[in-house]
């Protein structure tokens, strides 16, 4: 049966929507399986429709999609894949979402609002998932929303290991984008070996989505190459505000890293303009033709996702291929 791997009576098996099939493809190659057939199109008012062409009784299916644009429809679908892997009776069903849909919309900012990470992740419990595996969630306490066990992966090692690569670590400082970020940022700097860090100072208007304004840096990054890290590059305002005050505040160089190249437009435009000497990414997100500059990087994220899942399905542990961060 294709798309099955068996090991003694468990069988895994990894599906995938249709957001990102190369991810998928690769993750498949990482695995050395085949992706379960799968028929899934649209219908013309909108709604999705879903079917597997093997069974999946008694297996450990992984249920791949990355959350790009349209999000909610991508959300929907993997939805509706669970639901019908869930009726088809397979042992257990692991939701793997690189890019957790809505994990911005973590708390209440103010009355009135929904808490949006929290409704999806009921949503994906009560479609009859078992697990979740995401990459780094804006707010690591979004695992205490999913009622089932969480693994959550980091691409620092992957990052990092490509920055050394590319930058004079006794010249640099890594700098967070925002005070928010701080943790993260020390995380970068003693994983780099002790470099300096630094982090730029900005305001944000809650009412106003995608704006903020960065207005200093605190810290040195005078005569150094800095680091710029964070978890995710949307429209890329706050990104580039933030290059081009390390440049002002006296950087040499500067290097954007981040996990997920969300991209929206004016995206491409503003990094591409920022001054940035590169921008370093995961495809955890598909990026289209028309969201690449020439400074961006765009790093694989399938092996992680397939060293990932073979622990899982092996009943291994998943922090093992973290030891040391």
């Amino acid at each position: 049966m294709t798309g099955i791997i068996t090991q003694g009576e468990k069988r895994l098996v990894l599906a995938s929507g249709r957001a990102h099939p190369q991810l998928a493809a690769d993750v498949a190659t990482e695995l050395g399986t085949e992706l379960l057939p799968t028929t899934a199109y649209d219908f013309a008012n909108g709604e999705i429709y879903v079917r597997f062409a093997e069974s999946v009784r008694g297996t450990d299916v992984f249920v791949l999609q990355s959350h790009t644009s349209p999000l909610n429809h991508w959300l929907m679908e993997q939805l509706l894949m669970i639901d019908a892997l869930k009726r088809g009776s397979a042992k257990r069903i692991t939701v793997v979402a690189p890019f957790f849909p809505y994990a911005r919309q973590d708390k209440k900012h103010r009355g009135r609002e929904p808490i949006s990470a929290r409704l999806v992740a009921d949503l994906l419990k009560t479609a009859g998932a078992d697990r979740l595996l995401s990459i780094d969630l804006h707010a690591a306490q979004t695992q205490g929303f999913f009622d089932g066990p969480v693994d959550h992966l980091w691409a620092m090692p992957i990052l990092t290991d490509y920055v050394r690569t590319r930058v004079d670590l006794a010249s640099a400082a890594v700098v967070s984008p925002d005070a928010g970020r701080i943790r993260v940022a020390e995380q970068w700097a003693e994983r780099l070996g002790g470099v300096p860090l630094a982090f730029v100072h900005k305001t944000r208007d809650i009412t106003r989505p995608n704006q903020a304004v960065a207005n200093r840096v605190v810290g040195d990054v005078e005569g150094r190459t800095a680091i710029l890290v964070d978890d995710l590059i949307d429209t890329g305002g706050t990104i580039t505000e933030a290059v081009k005050v390390c440049l002002a505040a006296g950087a040499s160089d500067v290097i954007v890293a981040a996990t997920h190249g969300v991209l929206s437009d004016p995206a491409a435009k503003r990094l591409s303009e920022s001054g940035a000497r590169e921008v370093i990414v995961t495809d955890t997100l598909p990026i289209a033709p028309e969201k690449s500059f020439p400074q961006l990087t765009v790093l694989p994220i399938a092996p992680l996702l397939a060293r990932a899942i073979r622990e899982v399905f092996d009943d291994g542990s998943v922090t093992s291929l973290f030891e040391g961060v």
